[in-house]
């Protein structure tokens, strides 16, 4: 059992599967984290025939890689029209601005999701400008999106940039709803957006306000071993994908490969911390996405959207 980080770039994920594989002969991995990362990796598991799990790759494409890679997060089609449907029946939203990162698969997957699913609705993308992970000065995009008048702008990016974009939204006087996907899911979100983050809105895989018991227990027991730190979605998934990789090794008559991917195959109606867990034949979860508000003392629950 190997888990994969979310540091490095994708060719170093490639390399490190090859090597996890062909040299430490590993029987599954538990990882990658990133869309991107996991787009690179996963080819690699699948030509040797090692089952991986992907706590949060939420991009389509990967599963569709091979039949011994896996994800316990839901994919960007549903998160894309979770919170289309939010912004057109919640915020009442008509006309949307686009700020994507090109340098992410996730990011440009889901925001093609959700602005497909948004044109459904009868809601109009006014604008679709782009920036790249790394950037510090989003200010030319954010003046010329200003200047279309969006009523909201969704930014499917990680909290890195786009708590730096939303500072730099209100430092321009650009004060319209923000919403994101679960890239948004981090403590460090407030810290770098500070006040101008506050308020707005992203999807999630969970809420740490649930009264579930075994999400009560798991924060508890997080707490307890991380100095009071609430646990992010990326912390509960990454629980729940190794719960459920070690269920599956459990079951197995034997440790190997083949037999360990049959049995995470087989995983129905598994009681996690990000909720009931299905796995169908395509290797994706199927289960229910939360809508969260930022809030400087945690994000807030707003909504709960079923498949």
């Amino acid at each position: 059992l190997i888990s994969l980080d979310d540091q490095g770039k994708a060719e170093e994920a490639n390399a490190a599967v090859t090597r996890l594989v062909t040299q430490n002969k590993v029987v599954a991995l538990l990882g990658e984290v990133a869309s991107s990362r996991s787009l690179a990796a996963a080819p690699i598991a699948q030509q040797h025939k090692i089952p991986m799990i992907s706590p949060s790759s939420t991009n389509p494409k990967v599963t569709e890689i091979g039949d011994y890679i896996f994800r316990v997060c839901f994919i960007d089609p549903f998160q894309g029209t979770v919170m289309a449907k939010f912004a057109t029946d919640t915020l009442k939203v008509k006309k949307v601005a686009i700020f994507r990162d090109v340098k992410s698969d996730y990011s440009v997957g889901l925001a093609n999701f959700f602005a497909e699913k948004f044109k459904e609705l009868g809601g109009e993308i006014i604008a679709d400008l782009s920036y790249q992970s790394g950037d510090m000065d989003f200010n030319g995009q954010l003046t010329e999106l200003k200047s279309k008048n969006p009523e909201a702008i969704f930014i499917p990016g990680y909290y890195t940039e786009v708590g730096l974009i939303a500072r730099q939204a209100q430092q321009l006087g650009l004060k319209v709803p923000l919403m994101g996907g679960d890239g948004w899911d981090s403590a460090k979100l407030v810290e770098i957006g500070q006040d101008a983050i506050i308020g707005n809105y992203f999807s999630n895989h969970y809420t740490s306000e649930s009264q579930d018991p075994i999400v009560v227990d798991f924060i508890k027991k997080f707490k307890t071993r991380y100095n009071n730190e609430t646990p992010d979605a990326l912390a509960t998934l990454g629980y729940d994908a190794a719960r459920i990789l070690i269920a599956a090794i459990q079951r197995a008559k034997e440790p190997t490969p083949q037999l360990i991917r049959d049995e995470i195959a087989k995983t129905k109606d598994f009681q996690a911390v990000t909720g009931k867990i299905t796995l169908n034949e395509q290797r994706n979860a199927i289960k229910s996405a939360v809508v969260v508000k930022v809030d400087k003392t945690g994000n807030r629950f707003v909504t709960t959207v079923v498949p």
